[in-house]
């Protein structure tokens, strides 16, 4: 016989009211994760009390013990109890659920973490002659009593779950939970960046450590956030970061992303906010690759934090009890904000690059003590310094077999002062090498053009102008597969794009034209790699992201290819026509188009500063 479907109720129970610790602790399961979520909820009800400075500590991942001290309003002595019972809170009156001015407001968080928890709350309220302490045992509530406390509230929670010990099974280990934690604070660090955090590991008594410390920064909101961003992204981020100002349909989109040049192997660089709230959210993460669509290798993630603030009506903040996610009234408006804020101020960067690129290249010029030649004379092991010819020069090496092309283009010095400067050599017929007054930028020169095609490619097609050469011969492409229907599937889409094809058969396309901008190109080359673009974006992909990768594949074929010899002028119109050109700091694929090297670091590099 078949075991009893677990949905049919053999032996039916009548409906009864859950008794108050019931009912706080399916709460306490819905409010508090894990020791992170209990954080989080203690954090932003000491922000939403006006704290300037708040210090978290917590011993083994925060499962013994967390403390959370503010130096916020406090919270009067006669309303503490109030405060450990469901749905309290001073922060909204009930009438309006979508006019949500704070971070909590739900009244879930205290009487949950007292349902799960030992549970202390010290505070002083502002203009109080004294504190006041009250507790909370597994829902046991003692009576408040006198404290002593300067000002604030100080939340002391140990040995979470011990009330729900099969909780405790699903925790992972100490320094998983402790990273977690890390993470969460840091988060709400962000967005708050005028107030100041400290956060300390317990675990192994006395004074504990500091895991992370940010103090308050001063300036307006941009400035503010700059600075906090340096210290819990890195000098790097901020420096490769452009920022980011766009408002559309009452949504005002601030904060700083970073250049494509600068990107991640993971999305661990990804922070959004909603009025100032953490949130993590699918559409907004969405958005957010849509911006870099046609600016990234595949595998490579970009980095950003970005704050949307709005009237409160506009979002719904309430639709998850840890309010991580959040619902725009509409949703569109949101996402298109973020693309089209992200994309135009990438566009208005230009030709910038990363800066780290040129760090990384002078790293690699550095010599190493491992990449001597040394020589064994017994046991001894000496240094052989590479032979001399009779001038006392060392002898010709790897490093002169690749050909150095002088310029002696007039009046070059005028182009120094332009930020590409003036082009000086060519080396390895694909690397321009130019001058400017601080230092020196080196070039890849076809993946510099293959990006300057691209862009003039999707301008032509944005403005409906793309032209095509009609061929003398049409070329007939062989192809295999299902490559012949996907391709004709996309036939109108081509032919906008300045590429004319006819079915041939069942499995051949004739090529009749081809863009003009590309010049003489072959192509059954140009279709092999359209069939394998299509291919790869499969049948999920929008038609925009593929006639973007499309557009990228056809710019390949019209670029300056490695090997070229290239006039003085051909080299410096490349870097005038980079200057112009928005995005010319990477290649299609995201890799760097060139390096910059300041004059300091390479006279450093050769130490003669």
């Amino acid at each position: 016989m078949n075991a009893q479907a677990p949905h049919i109720m053999t032996d039916r129970q009548p409906i009864r009211q859950l008794d108050e610790a019931a009912a706080n602790r399916i709460a306490a399961g819905e409010v508090v994760e894990r020791p992170a979520s209990a954080i989080k909820e203690l954090v932003e009800n000491a922000l939403d009390a006006g704290a300037n400075r708040i210090e978290i500590s917590y011993s083994d991942g925060g499962k013994t013990l967390i403390k959370v001290v503010d130096d916020g309003g406090g919270i009067p002595a006669d309303e503490l109890p109030l405060a450990l019972s469901r749905h309290a809170t001073s922060k909204i009156d009930g009438s309006d659920l979508l006019n949500i001015h704070s971070f909590g407001f739900r009244g879930e968080a205290l009487p949950s973490l007292g349902a799960v928890g030992r549970l202390t709350i010290t505070s002083r309220f502002m203009g109080a002659e004294s504190a006041a302490k009250i507790s909370v045992n597994g829902g046991e509530i003692s009576p408040v009593q006198p404290a002593a406390l300067a000002r604030g509230t100080v939340v002391e929670l140990r040995d979470l779950f011990h009330a729900t010990p099969a909780r405790l099974k699903f925790l992972r280990t100490d320094r998983a939970e402790a990273s977690a934690i890390n993470d969460g604070v840091k988060r709400l660090a962000m967005a708050a960046p005028d107030v100041g955090f400290v956060l300390r590991d317990l675990t192994k008594g006395g004074a504990g450590r500091v895991v992370f410390r940010a103090d308050p920064e001063s300036g307006d909101f941009p400035t503010s956030l700059r600075a906090r961003l340096r210290g819990i992204l890195g000098a790097d981020f901020v420096e490769n970061a452009i920022e980011i100002n766009a408002e559309r349909g009452g949504i005002l989109l601030s904060g700083f992303a970073a250049l494509p040049t600068y990107s991640r192997g993971a999305a661990v660089s990804q922070f959004f906010f909603v009025n100032g709230r953490p949130v993590r959210d699918k559409q907004f993460y969405g958005a957010l690759r849509a911006a870099y669509s046609d600016l990234l290798v595949r595998g490579r993630h970009p980095a950003a934090a970005l704050f949307l603030s709005c009237d409160p009506e506009q979002v719904d903040v309430n639709v998850h009890p840890t309010k991580a996610e959040v619902r725009f009234r509409d949703p569109a408006l949101a996402r298109g904000l973020i693309v089209s804020g992200l994309r135009h101020a990438l566009s208005e960067a230009g030709h910038r690059a990363s800066g780290t690129v040129g760090q990384e290249t002078l790293n690699a010029m550095r010599p190493e003590t491992t990449g001597r030649q040394y020589q064994s004379f017994g046991q001894n092991r000496q240094y052989v310094p590479p032979p001399v010819n009779s001038g006392g020069f060392a002898e010709a090496s790897d490093w002169q077999s690749g050909r150095v092309e002088p310029l002696s283009e007039p009046n070059q010095n005028d182009l120094t002062g332009l930020p590409l400067g003036a082009a000086r050599a060519q080396l390895h017929e694909n690397y321009i090498v130019a001058q400017t007054r601080s230092g020196m930028i080196i070039v890849d020169q076809h993946a510099a053009h293959e990006r300057l095609v691209y862009e003039r490619l999707k301008n032509q097609m944005r403005n409906k102008t793309v032209a095509s050469q009609v061929l003398l011969i049409p070329e007939i492409v062989e192809l295999a597969g299902d490559d012949h229907s996907r391709l004709m599937e996309f036939a109108d889409d081509l032919a906008s794009l300045g590429l004319v094809i006819d079915s041939f058969g069942e499995q051949a396309v004739c090529v009749r034209e081809t863009p003009a901008i590309l010049g003489e190109i072959s192509g059954k080359n140009l279709i092999a790699d359209i069939c394998d673009q299509l291919s790869e974006a499969g049948s999920s992909a929008l038609v925009k992201e593929k006639i973007d990768a499309i557009l990228s594949r056809m710019a390949c074929h019209g670029s300056i290819r490695s090997g070229r010899r290239m006039s003085a002028p051909e080299m410096n119109a490349l870097l005038r026509e980079m200057e112009a050109t928005p995005h010319s700091g990477q290649c299609n694929h995201g890799r760097p188009t060139y390096v910059e090297l300041a004059l300091s670091d390479i006279e450093r590099l050769f130490g003669r500063s």
